[in-house]
Order: structure tokens, then C-alpha cells, then sequence
């Protein structure tokens, strides 16, 4: 392959989706793991090389880690001294690959065929296998992207009318909502790769009740459990993406963790929306699920969201070509010190899923550049908080502490917060420090293998 010369870029279902296919690394073989040859998420780690250490591109099957920068020297993408592919492989982030759509199947068929069952295993293959693998709970597991523009949406309506129901009583729903993706602009130098440690925030904020406001650590510290799009290709500022272009905008997604403290925000959102609420930590697992170019969730692409009778069809240019919604269960789950000092297991509190969102990832990213934003290979958009219908699937502690409609009581003031119970005898309304909060993502579809996405950790401290 040469540099001017890339195969054809594809995308649907394809023979790499196969559900019988199997692996020489034998714990992808394991129905109930996340990381079959199917899927091959992408990651990073620090590989160290004659006393010092630099990133390496690789990815997960089973319980391994694959040194891609190993496969890319023994010729599995072509000749590493000719051809683009191999070179690119060599880089310390994804963020080549995404900006070049045709070679995010060529990278996936490659490394598949050098990990199948029924791949060629001569002495030299022997060699390399035992060579490019390294356990994965012995990798430390970097930043896949370097990631320089971050926005977050508000795509799941039933969080939004939660949320408005707490606020606005009386108009739970802004009239743009049913009409527009709504988002706003985060913090990329804070996104946090799963495991940092967070630190609880300060700012300001004003009791209902009180004359002025005050400065100090925020009592209202909450999660938003939200899925991450790494965007692909990306446009030229003043040009808008096109609905024939947006296969190649959806490089793959990881899962994300968008802190917020409840109280700031409270008090700064009018008129602007959210700042130091939102700016001092996003975290985000370190896998990159692929999804464009027959990635590993094209199995797992469904119709769009339902809507509503009395809900607006999207204007023309949101009226995207086949099927864009997802089906990814999400879940949320806590662990307490007590709990970890006990021995005990995190405790769920939340299962949702990306079919209850208002707004698909492609409707986001078309509405984003509709304007001519000029988005850029491995910029991250956030769906916002998935939330369902059923009160078990809200995506924060915010919905889930809620007691329901109507917001106010009898009285006029707001109504308690029902506290969530665990096994120690703690309850939660809000995060304390030494909580960790786990969240979990995978996709699950018969005649397809199931498909993981990792976990995204943070432990919250004082």
C-alpha cells in the first residue's frame, strides 16, 4: 500500500463481525468477555524500549494487550519502510488513523487476520505473538487521542425533562429542544483519562435562603453517565458536513463521565450555561470502540429514536440516511470506603441505555458543523447524561435522588431528596470523598458476540 494509493472506504456489516470466529488468544473465546477478535478496541500504553519509555498504539482481545508498533515493524500492515499505514502506526495517538477514514478498515482487517485461529503459525509467527502480547492487568493504559475540542450535549430527553421538572415545574422542556441537539462547549485540558484520581471543586454558591453567596468546596457532587464520540475525518472551517460525509465523521466511542457539581452550577448557569461546574475534570475510558468503516458497533446499529406524535420531525439537514441509533446498556455502579474497607463490591445504581436518547451521534455531529464549525480528527462530543423512562435507568444522581413530579410540596419549597440506600448502612443523595464511581458500557444482540467498552473509574478526594 502506498501513500497515494488507499483502498476504498466501506462501511456495514462484514465478515469481521462474524460470530463463529474465533482467536489463538484464548480468553476472547470466552462468551462472556468484552473483548472478542469481534471487537479490538484501541488504546495506548507506555512500552518501554533501552531504558526509557514512549507511547505505543495497540489493542485489547481477551485479557491481552497487542503491541501494534511490534506488528507494524514485522510487516502486518505493509512495509514498514514504504508504505503510509505501518508508519502512522508508529504515532503516539489515534488521531492520524481517525482523520484517514480508509484505513480504519484495512487497520481492522490486518490485525484481525494476524489474531484468528486459523492464522498461519510457523515459528516466526510463534515468535511475534509471544513478542507484540503483554497482559492487560499489567498495562497501564494511556490517552488513545489527543484531544484539543471537547463539546458536551444534552441529547437524552428524558434527563432534560427531569432536570427541567426540578427547576421549571411549569415548563420542564424549552421550546428549541424538540427542535435543535443542544450543547455546549467543555474543557478538553481537563479531560482525565479513567483512574485519575478528582478532586472535589470549589466555587461559589448561594443557599436559596441566603443574602450573598459564599466560596467553598462544593456538597452537591455529582457523575453524568454519557457515552464519548471520536470524531473522524472532520471538515474545513465554513463547510458544513454533509449527510453523504457522515460515515466517515464517526471514527468510535468510549464511555464518559462528565462531573458536575450540582450546587456551582446551580447558581452560575444563568445566563451562559455551565462553567467551573463542569471545567475541573471529564473522564473517560481509555478503549476506543470502533464505529465507522464496519467497526466493531455496526452490528449494533438501530433506527433512530422514536419520537413522540405530538414531537417535530427534525428539519431536512437532521434527517440523516440509514440507521444511526445505538443500542448500548450502560450501567453505573459505587463502591464507598466502608464498602472497600469491608471487602464488599460496588453497588449499581443505574442501567441505562443509548436507545433512550433524543438525538443520535450523527445528528450531533451534523448539527455541530452546520454552521461551519470546522470539527478535527479525535475532537470528543459527549451525548450528556443517558437517561430512560424508568426511574433505575437515570443517568446521575441528580434524576436518581429525585423524588419525582411535582418538584415543589405542599409547602411551596423543594421536596426532600430520597437517599440512596447500600449494604453498610451509608446512604447517598450526593457523592462523598472516597467514593469511586465505575461505569460500565457494552452491547449485547443475538447472533452477534458481545461487544465491552472497559470501565471508566474515579475515585473522588477531598
Amino acid at each position: 500500500m502506498s501513500d497515494e494509493i488507499l483502498p476504498p472506504f466501506s462501511s456495514g456489516v462484514n465478515a469481521t463481525h462474524d460470530p463463529t470466529l474465533q482467536s489463538w488468544v484464548e480468553a476472547a473465546n470466552d462468551p462472556k468477555s468484552d473483548f472478542p477478535i469481534q471487537n479490538l478496541p484501541l488504546v495506548a500504553f507506555e512500552a518501554e524500549h533501552h531504558g526509557h519509555t514512549h507511547p505505543h498504539l495497540g489493542s485489547v482481545i481477551g485479557d491481552q494487550v497487542v503491541d501494534i508498533g511490534q506488528l507494524a515493524e514485522a510487516g502486518i500492515f505493509g512495509d514498514p519502510e514504504e508504505d503510509l499505514l505501518p508508519r502512522a502506526l508508529h504515532m503516539p495517538t489515534w488521531n492520524f488513523i481517525a482523520g484517514t477514514p480508509e484505513l480504519w478498515s484495512v487497520v481492522r482487517e490486518r490485525l484481525q487476520g494476524f489474531l484468528r485461529a486459523d492464522a498461519p503459525g510457523g515459528q516466526q509467527a510463534r515468535r511475534l505473538r509471544q513478542k507484540a502480547l503483554r497482559p492487560l492487568r499489567d498495562t497501564e493504559l494511556i490517552a488513545p487521542m489527543a484531544v484539543f475540542n471537547y463539546t458536551d450535549f444534552y441529547a437524552s430527553k428524558h434527563h432534560a425533562t427531569n432536570v427541567g421538572m426540578m427547576f421549571r415545574p411549569d415548563n420542564a422542556l424549552l421550546p428549541n429542544y424538540k427542535h435543535v441537539p443542544i450543547g455546549y462547549h467543555g474543557r478538553a485540558s481537563s479531560i482525565v483519562t479513567s483512574g485519575t484520581p478528582i478532586r472535589r471543586p470549589h466555587g461559589q454558591t448561594k443557599a436559596d435562603d441566603a443574602a450573598a453567596p459564599t466560596f467553598g468546596p462544593c456538597k452537591m457532587l455529582d457523575y453524568e453517565m454519557e457515552l464519548g464520540v471520536y470524531v473522524g475525518e472532520g471538515n474545513e472551517i465554513g463547510s458544513p458536513i454533509g449527510k453523504d460525509q457522515v460515515e466517515r465523521e464517526v471514527f468510535g466511542m468510549c464511555i464518559l463521565n462528565d462531573w458536575s457539581a450540582r450546587d456551582l452550577q446551580k447558581w452560575e448557569y444563568q445566563p451562559l450555561g455551565p462553567f467551573l461546574a463542569k471545567n475541573f475534570a471529564t473522564s473517560v475510558s481509555p478503549m476506543i470502540v470502533t464505529a465507522g468503516g464496519g467497526g466493531a458497533l455496526e452490528p449494533f446499529r438501530v433506527a433512530g429514536p422514536s419520537r413522540d406524535a405530538d414531537d417535530p420531525a427534525p428539519l431536512d439537514y437532521l434527517q440523516l440516511p440509514g440507521q444511526w441509533g445505538l443500542d448500548i446498556t450502560v450501567e453505573v455502579w459505587l463502591l464507598t470506603s466502608q464498602m472497600r474497607e469491608r471487602g464488599l463490591r460496588e453497588q449499581m445504581l443505574s442501567r441505562g441505555n443509548t436507545r433512550d436518547l433524543f438525538w443520535t451521534v450523527a445528528q450531533m455531529l451534523v448539527h455541530h458543523a452546520s454552521n461551519g464549525c470546522n470539527l478535527q480528527p479525535g475532537d470528543l462530543l459527549g451525548t450528556g447524561t443517558i437517561s430512560g423512562r424508568d426511574p433505575s435507568s437515570r443517568g446521575c444522581l441528580l434524576e436518581l435522588t429525585w423524588d419525582g413530579p411535582p418538584a415543589l410540596g405542599a409547602d411551596g419549597k423543594p421536596k426532600p431528596r430520597k437517599p440512596i440506600q447500600l449494604p453498610t448502612g451509608e446512604t447517598r443523595t450526593f457523592l462523598q470523598d472516597g467514593d469511586e464511581i465505575v461505569m460500565r458500557a457494552y452491547c449485547e444482540r443475538e447472533g452477534f458476540r458481545r461487544i465491552g467498552f472497559g470501565e471508566c473509574r474515579g475515585r473522588i478526594e477531598g
